[in-house]
């Protein structure tokens, strides 16, 4: 095949993901770019190039304090999530059997055989005042009468957690399984001690994982809308609360926009950050 042909046929791959794209995301991304530059007066949307939308949401503490609730609530669950799923994917990597890891990995994933929202509501449940949790504690003495565990942000924090970490398991171990045993072996020879070559040898040579599994918690977390709302309670507002709100109560297009483009903007600065360490890693 000539090179000419070659390229066509190239390009014959690549239109369908590009059209996809073109009509699915930039589109849709630069109308809400000029929506958020529009303004309401009253009901109706007047088109222009104003930058009011965006000095309303610095102006207005409820929706500062969303994006900081947003950004603490994602915060926490990244990390809750990488402690608890580190040891998780170490176990089925290193301790369980070759012969078992897939039915190990089977079971790692069968959250997400169930609906988003049945998670969460089966998450409220639990920790209702009359829940599960609230009846053992209480049948084991620990506490006297039922606490407020559910619509608070320990419960949007635990519905989180219980999704994510299967996440990142499954991006941790797909690092640690491509280990040489060898590394291990060298380091011990050598008079690390187990803590040692774990420290210097293993985590340094798994991070990758460890950094694309939390980018993609901080994505999908930040922009959750379905377990604030479930788990939550409306106690506290994050920012896609806040937007829904715009839409669905106010019908404020162009301040719902702006919440989405600084959203998106914040998603950016963590896909940047993470991409940078990942390249200074390698260097």
């Amino acid at each position: 095949m000539t090179g000419q042909g070659q390229t066509r046929q190239g390009w014959g791959f690549v239109t369908p993901a590009l059209i996809w794209t073109v009509a699915f995301f930039i589109i849709p991304f630069l109308v809400m770019g000029a929506m958020s530059l529009a303004t309401m007066q009253g009901r109706t949307l007047i088109w222009g190039l104003s930058l009011e939308n965006f000095a309303e949401i610095f102006e207005k503490a409820y929706i500062r304090q969303a994006f900081l609730v947003s950004l603490e609530i994602t915060l926490t669950v990244t990390l809750v999530s990488v402690v608890l799923a580190y040891p998780l994917a170490w176990i089925i990597a290193f301790r369980v059997p070759p012969r078992w890891q897939r039915l190990a990995l089977l079971l790692a994933v069968l959250p997400f055989w169930t609906s988003y929202v049945v998670r969460s509501y089966a998450w409220l449940l639990v920790l209702a005042r009359e829940g599960m949790v609230n009846q053992a504690m209480m049948g084991i003495g620990l506490i006297s009468e039922p606490l407020t565990l559910a619509n608070t942000r320990f419960a949007t924090v635990t519905g989180f957690v219980h999704f994510f970490v299967m996440l990142l398991t499954l991006t941790i171990y797909a690092n640690l399984i491509q280990l040489s045993p060898n590394y291990r072996r060298a380091a011990m020879d050598l008079g690390a001690s187990a803590f040692q070559t774990f420290r210097h040898v293993v985590l340094p040579l798994t991070l990758p994982g460890v950094v694309t599994g939390a980018f993609l918690t901080f994505v999908l977390c930040i922009g959750d809308y379905v377990t604030p709302q479930i788990l939550g309670g409306n106690t506290e507002l994050t920012v896609p609360q806040i937007i829904m709100v715009q839409l669905g109560r106010r019908a404020d297009f162009p301040l719902a926009s702006a919440l989405a483009i600084l959203l998106m903007a914040i998603v950016t600065l963590a896909y940047l950050a993470s991409a940078r360490w990942l390249r200074l890693d390698r260097l």
